[in-house]
Parts: C-alpha cells; sequence; structure tokens
C-alpha cells in the first residue's frame, strides 16, 4: 500500500475553513460500516450503582430546550470515533437542523484486517470488544432520548451515500478527523453524496465538527504551520492564550427518527459480536489493573468513582507512575480514545473538583495530560504521515534500525529475561492495558536496548491496546525513538533504576511472572542465575544489578529466527502506543 502524500496547508482553520484542511490528512483507525448482523454482542453487565452513576452525570448534563429546534427535515449523525451523546456537536448540530435525525455507525472491515509494514492484527480481540460494547452502550443512551443508533457492516463509502438515500437525508454531520486513512474515508463519503445529490438533483451536504481534543482547532494561538515542536513551547502557548470550550449540554430528547424508518432501511441492526469480526473471543484477564468495560456509561461511572466517590484526584500526580491496582492513574484513556468520553467532560469536572474540594498540583496535571493528548493529534495535522515515517516528523536519517524477528518475538511475548519488560508485555498482551511508566520502559528497550525498529512496537501497540489512537500512538513512539519532537534525541530508560524506583519490592514483576513469587523481593527484578530466564541482549549501559548481563541466551533457548535490518525513510503507515506515554 503507498502511503498518501502529506502535503500541509499552512493556515488557521476558521469556522467552515478548518475542514479545508488538507485532504491528504490521515487516520489510521476506522470505524466503518458492514451488513447487519444477527447475533447480540454479550455485554458486561454494568453494575448499578455505576449505572445511577452516569444516568445522574446525563442528567445534569442535558438541557430542556426543544424550543431550540428551528431545522427541518432529516439530518444523518455518522458516528466513528465518538461513541457518546453527551458533549457531541455533530449529533447536537444534526438534532438542531432538522425535524428528524438518523444516528449511524459503520463497522468497517479494513479495521479488522492487517497493519501495514508487519502484518499484525489491525485490532486486537479485546479492542474490539471494547469498542462492540461502547456502540452497544451508544444504542442504549440514544433510545433514552428518543432515538436510535443503526448499525451496518460495510465501508462507510457505500453505506452513508445509501442510507442517505434512503431516507432523504440533507446533511451528514460527522467529527473530523485527521489521519489519512480516516480523511480518505471522508473523501469516499463526500463523493457518495456528492453523485447522490446530482441524480436526485438535491444537494446532500457532508458537515463536519472538531471535537476529542481539550482546545479547539479555532482557538488555537497557532496556525498549524506555527504549531511549535516542543511539547512546552505548546502547552504554554495555549494555556496563556486560549481557553477550553464548556462541554455541550444535550437535549433531554431528541427524538423522532425520520418516518418509517424501517420500511426505508430495515431493522437497525445488531451489534456484530467479536467472532462475527473474524477473532477469537476473550476476556481481559483478572490480573488486570480494572476491567474496562466499553461504552459512555463505564466512562462517566470510572470519572465519578475516581474523583468524587474515591478522591484520587487529588493525589494523582503522587501516584500517576504506579503499576500495580486501579486507582493509581485516572485510566480514562480507553474511553477518550473512542469518544466515550471528552477532554471537555474531564476539564469541567476537575474544574468542579478544585471548587468544590481542593486545587493542587494533581488537578492540574490531569489537564497536563491532556494537552499531551491534545499535542500529538495537532501534530498529526503539521506533518501528516511523516508521524508514520521510520524517520519520523523529524525525517531522521542515518540510524540503522534491526527487524531481528527472535529479539522482537521476545519482547512481544514477554520473553526477554528481564522481568520488568516481560512483566509489563504480559500485562498488554493480557489485559489491553499498560501503564504509563511501564509504556516508556519497554519503548525505550526495543529501541535502545534490542536496537529494533520502532514501527514494530508501535504496530503491535495497535493491535494489543484499548486505548489506541493513531495519533498518540505514533507520537509517543517517534518521541520514544528519538525521531520525533523531543530535543532529547537518545532518552534512555535504565531497567535498574526504573525497577528500584517504581517497583522496589518486585510486586508488580511478581504479579504478572508468578514464578519470581518465590524470590526475595531484592531478587524479583534481578534474579539469579537458573531462577528465571537469561537476558536475551546485555543492557546498552549494563546492569549490575543483574548476574551475568552479558551473558545472553543462545538461539535453543526460545524460538526464533533471524532477523533483517532497515534504515532510511519508509512511507508506510503504522499505529501504536496511547495517549500520552
Amino acid at each position: 500500500m503507498q502511503a498518501h502524500s502529506r502535503n500541509f496547508v499552512g493556515h488557521r482553520a476558521l469556522g467552515s475553513s478548518l475542514f479545508a484542511l488538507p485532504e491528504t490528512l490521515a487516520f489510521s483507525k476506522s470505524c466503518t460500516v458492514g451488513r447487519s448482523c444477527n447475533l447480540a454482542i454479550k455485554v458486561h453487565t454494568v453494575e448499578r450503582k455505576s449505572g445511577a452513576m452516569a444516568a445522574s452525570f446525563h442528567a445534569e448534563s442535558s438541557r430542556d430546550d426543544a424550543g431550540s429546534r428551528k431545522g427541518n427535515g432529516v439530518a444523518m449523525v455518522w458516528l466513528r470515533n465518538d461513541l457518546r451523546v453527551l458533549d457531541n456537536e455533530a449529533l447536537l448540530k444534526a438534532w438542531q437542523s432538522s425535524h428528524a435525525v438518523l444516528p449511524l455507525y459503520c463497522v468497517d472491515p479494513r479495521t479488522y484486517e492487517k497493519t501495514h509494514t508487519f502484518g499484525f492484527p489491525k485490532t486486537g480481540e479485546l479492542r474490539a470488544q471494547f469498542i462492540m460494547e461502547s456502540v452497544a452502550d451508544l444504542r442504549k443512551n440514544l433510545q433514552q432520548r428518543g432515538l436510535d443508533l443503526i448499525v451496518r457492516r460495510g465501508k462507510p463509502e457505500d453505506v452513508v451515500p445509501s442510507i442517505a438515500k434512503a431516507i432523504g437525508a440533507h446533511t451528514v454531520f460527522a467529527h473530523k478527523e485527521t489521519c489519512s486513512e480516516e480523511t480518505a474515508v471522508e473523501r469516499g463519503v463526500q463523493q457518495g453524496l456528492h453523485k447522490l445529490g446530482e441524480a436526485q438533483q438535491k444537494r446532500v451536504v457532508l458537515q463536519f465538527v472538531w471535537g476529542g481534543t481539550l482546545y479547539h482547532w479555532d482557538d488555537l494561538p497557532f496556525t498549524p504551520a506555527e504549531l511549535p515542536d516542543i511539547y512546552t513551547q505548546f502547552r504554554k502557548g495555549v494555556e496563556f492564550s486560549s481557553k477550553v470550550r464548556p462541554a455541550l449540554k444535550m437535549p433531554t430528547q431528541m427524538g423522532p427518527l425520520p418516518e418509517n424508518v424501517a420500511d426505508k432501511i430495515g431493522a437497525p441492526g445488531d451489534v456484530p459480536i467479536v467472532s462475527e469480526l473474524g477473532l477469537k473471543y476473550r476476556e481481559q484477564s483478572p490480573l488486570g489493573v480494572l476491567h474496562f468495560e466499553g461504552g459512555e456509561t463505564a466512562a462517566l461511572a470510572r470519572l465519578q468513582d475516581y474523583f468524587w466517590q474515591k478522591d484520587r484526584l487529588r493525589v494523582y500526580k503522587e501516584t500517576r507512575n504506579g503499576m500495580l491496582g486501579a486507582d493509581y492513574s485516572t485510566k480514562f484513556s480507553p474511553w477518550l480514545a473512542h469518544g466515550c468520553i471528552t477532554p471537555r467532560t474531564i476539564h469541567d469536572e476537575v474544574k468542579r473538583y478544585e471548587q468544590e474540594r481542593v486545587a493542587n498540583d494533581s488537578t492540574y496535571w490531569v489537564l497536563f495530560e491532556l494537552i499531551w493528548r491534545d499535542y500529538f493529534r495537532f501534530i498529526s495535522v503539521k506533518y501528516g504521515n511523516t508521524i508514520f515515517h521510520v524517520g519520523g516528523p523529524r525525517s531522521v536519517v542515518g540510524k540503522l534500525w534491526s527487524q531481528n524477528k527472535e529479539r522482537f518475538e521476545a519482547w512481544q511475548e514477554g520473553q526477554t529475561g528481564y522481568p520488568l519488560i516481560d512483566a509489563n508485555m504480559k500485562e498488554l498482551a493480557a489485559t489491553g492495558f499498560m501503564s504509563n511508566r511501564g509504556r516508556q520502559i519497554v519503548c525505550s528497550f526495543l529501541v535502545r536496548d534490542l536496537g529494533l525498529d520502532w514501527r514494530m512496537g508501535a504496530e503491535w501497540f495497535e493491535t494489543c491496546l484499548l486505548d489506541y489512537d493513531p495519533c498518540s500512538n505514533y507520537g509517543n513512539w517517534t518521541y520514544g525513538a528519538g525521531v520525533g519532537n523531543d530535543p532529547r534525541e537518545d532518552r534512555y530508560f535504565s531497567i535498574p533504576k526504573q525497577a528500584s524506583t517504581y517497583d522496589p519490592e518486585g510486586k508488580y514483576v511478581a504479579h504478572w511472572i508468578p514464578s519470581l513469587s518465590s524470590l526475595s523481593a531484592r531478587q524479583r527484578n534481578s534474579p539469579p542465575d537458573g531462577a528465571y530466564l537469561r537476558p536475551i541482549v546485555p543492557l546498552k549501559f549494563g546492569m549490575s544489578s543483574v548476574s551475568n548481563p552479558n551473558k545472553t541466551r543462545s538461539r535453543n533457548d526460545r524460538k526464533g529466527g533471524r532477523g533483517s535490518s532497515s534504515s532510511g525513510q519508509s512511507s508506510s503507515r503504522g499505529r501504536g502506543t496511547a495517549a500520552k506515554f
């Protein structure tokens, strides 16, 4: 597959001009349509307490202002990575501009194919389950407001124009994406609606809105071309010159659906189960830090639980680098990645918390991390597909990147001989989640110690992560690999230092590698000879706390073959990581 060129247009988008962003802007995470499914998804039951908290939040974030609805006709809302009702501008605009609204979600088969360069599953079983849970929850929440969700399997380029024609829609509303795969789909939908308009001599508009970031695109104090290449400069710029818009309040009732909609398009369509997507269903491991339930209801319940019930927000900065337990960090990232909750909703709750309880470094630090997430999104606009190139946004050349299969598989499977690396990789595979600290450590090890092509790690993260989104993932991996927006090109995380600081008693590694439990706390991260796998490579800067650090395993110690190395600039696309490492 040839990557789309990324010719940046250097102007600030204002109002509708926002969506004159370069058509080549690519997003590598597609949520598309397919044929309707005849099996219902298995959805975990959300606790009554959580459901009640979410219902309360919906009530507080809604308004009874049906009189403000001035539109006529039928509008559609094409939902992708915005699987929520609250603070959903595309849904609100569709409601305001029409007499009837039809929400549509497309299950795009391309989302469940292979990654571009290394051929891993594009979406793993755990994230697929999370997404389908989110779709099912969205349908439930729309039904409570007098609507329903149409679910179709197929390419949006085919499904959206077909549905629009059948119901006579005058406008299709959607949130704008920024990466090439997603924007290519947008162009296809646009072309399909244009042809439909010509055929019926009645224009059908595809109208995009900006969403999913803390700061709105139109409120940035710089043009995309002027976007700072260093995060701190970006953060100071927006904090000084921009304001976060409040989360939108939604009407309590948003119906009706179009008249006789079932006669025109058939049944709403069942949400697919994972096996219908070509994947094998499996549960998140009970050893995980938290059971991540997809959907807006679970997202709002987590927000209420972490901020208000457990009062963990006040100590977030002190605990955020933990690796064990549900509450060392917010764990909002899976829901943010799929648009089950917005940064603005979190921001508004932080500000309410600061007024009602305490404002401190921890409350600020949650917003600090959300700004990192914004930064990677806006960087994808400035640099386009270069965030997926081996040389990254800075077009670094001359680095030799190995693609050694044996080393990569050891990393991938948690068989490197370094307990801290192995435990993190086992957690990722078993749960779809890894701590921020863990992500930095395993990235550094893959790039600095194993010398592997960073895109191998990025694509494997794309497969596994519940909270995968291309901008944050690739932004983080380029950052960690020294080819992104970081003045410290050779950032290195020492495993002995990280272990002694963040897992001093070896509780984390013993949790994921039970065989280490029999060792003393001091030995768990540096097992004696014979107590654990031999390290597959010596560390770049040594590891005095590990016996025989230069003694690497032979080919007989594990399965695998020899790989190849690559250098130079690649035009491939990739995926990987989550909101800030």
